[in-house]
């Protein structure tokens, strides 16, 4: 199925930069994530909370909706409603046109919804004993979302869960 080809593709790339810097395959990994990012703001999603990444999909606009939610799209005969991630959480993007930016596709809890985020960068592994429970500052528009973070290479990487966006009753109620 296509939907995880990209995913696959990019779990390659992180495989081959591993053997290239001596990890050997990740094996060491108790957690890979998405990293995206949005507003300046790098984050990492589950891999278990994304079902795929596109390019930006033709879409249809919605009557009555909410800014944020942008259209629906047909991916393989689904409907996909689209989220301008940026715009709900009140974060300037920072790519202007729609066409460069990536959809992040979760499909959770019978929730099937893209979201918009300006790109995505890769998949990222982590240890165990890289995890800290730390979140962002409790005024940051992703705080809601956080799941504490990953201190790796000398930086943080803060958890993004679409679960618990999904669960936010402002994400849920889209219509004006």
């Amino acid at each position: 199925m296509a939907s995880k080809g990209f995913i696959e593709l990019l779990r390659f790339a992180d495989l081959a930069r591993a053997r290239k810097s001596g990890r050997h395959g990740g094996q060491e990994s108790d957690w890979q994530g998405v990293v995206f990012e949005i507003g300046g703001q790098r984050l990492v999603a589950p891999m278990g909370q994304v079902s795929e990444i596109l390019t930006m999909p033709e879409f249809t606009s919605l009557p009555l909706v909410k800014p944020w939610m942008i259209g629906i799209a047909n991916i393989r005969g689904r409907l996909l409603p689209l989220t301008d991630l940026s715009e709900f959480l009140q974060v300037p993007s920072r790519l202007a046109q729609m066409s460069q930016r990536k959809v992040i596709v979760i499909d959770h809890d019978n929730v099937f919804s893209g979201l918009l985020v300006d790109q995505v960068l890769g998949i990222e592994q982590f240890t165990r004993d890289e995890y800290r429970p730390e979140t962002l500052e409790y005024n940051s528009p992703f705080s809601p979302y956080n799941h504490g973070k990953f201190f790796k290479d000398e930086q943080d990487w803060y958890i993004f869960m679409p679960s618990l966006l999904v669960q936010d009753l402002q994400y849920a109620d889209a219509a004006l």
